[in-house]
């Protein structure tokens, strides 16, 4: 099974970062954020990526065109013009970067991969979230309900308390509390080849139309994820994440 990674946008919110290479490609522990997205789904054996490229592209061809010797020992036979991996490899990752357009919505890059896809069921996330998500319970999900679709919902992070006030007096901050916030769109789909008959243009983003009449027609399940989800979307989440990097609690890592 397939996994598409969309990895095009321009991340604007995370100019900081942004300005010299694609969101994806920005590092929590010395890696880009987009390879302990792919860990997450090769410990449950999906080994198999499309990346669905745009903006700065050729960053990502190259950092994954050098991947194998990046991870490996290897020998460079400089009158041959040859390279020699030594030892076993360390992954078995099968990674395809696709140019799906520089503009192009999240809707349209999937519909522009529909010739790598086949017509086997995939999954599809974002580039730059991490959770500690089951993908094999997912996967076992989607298979147990046969609808076209399942989106993986989440709670929102915790990002601010809140003030208990008697006229100007704070008798009590409370922690904010996820549970609280009902369930929004964490990613992580398993999808069926006929979601892709609901994406019109390169214009249309997948979370809107496309998901909504995929809702309206009922096919479309959600798989409850209680535990830790972040995105990267900004300068504080990225520091919330190299933060629990750095701790040796990175709770993606154990998904």
């Amino acid at each position: 099974m397939k996994t598409v990674i969309f990895a095009g946008g321009f991340g604007t919110r995370l100019s900081e970062e942004t300005g010299l290479r694609p969101k994806p490609m920005v590092e929590i522990g010395g890696q880009p954020i987009i390879t302990h997205i792919m860990g997450m789904y090769a410990r449950h054996g999906f080994n198999d990526f499309l990346i669905a490229g745009g903006y700065k592209v050729d960053y990502i061809r190259e950092y994954f065109s050098g991947f194998p010797t990046r991870h490996q020992d290897f020998m460079v036979d400089v009158g041959a013009g040859t390279i020699t991996r030594l030892g076993d490899a360390t992954s078995d990752w099968k990674i395809w970067v696709i140019d799906t357009g520089l503009s192009t919505m999240t809707g349209g890059r999937l519909k522009r991969l529909k010739s790598y896809i086949g017509d086997e069921p995939f999954m599809a996330t974002y580039g730059d979230g991490v959770a500690s998500v089951n993908i094999g319970d997912l996967v076992a999900f989607h298979k147990s309900h046969g609808k076209l679709a399942t989106i993986t919902a989440v709670r929102p992070p915790a990002r601010f308390g809140s003030l208990v006030i008697e006229g100007q007096q704070v008798v009590e901050f409370e922690e904010k509390n996820p549970l609280k916030e009902g369930w929004i769109n964490g990613g992580f789909f398993v999808l069926e080849p006929g979601v892709l008959d609901y994406i019109d243009s390169d214009a249309q983003p997948f979370e809107k139309d496309p998901l909504y009449r995929l809702a309206q027609d009922g096919q479309l399940m959600a798989y409850q994820h209680d535990g830790f989800w972040q995105p990267m979307d900004t300068v504080r989440d990225k520091s919330v994440l190299e933060g629990l990097w750095e701790k040796g609690n990175a709770p993606w890592l154990a998904s």
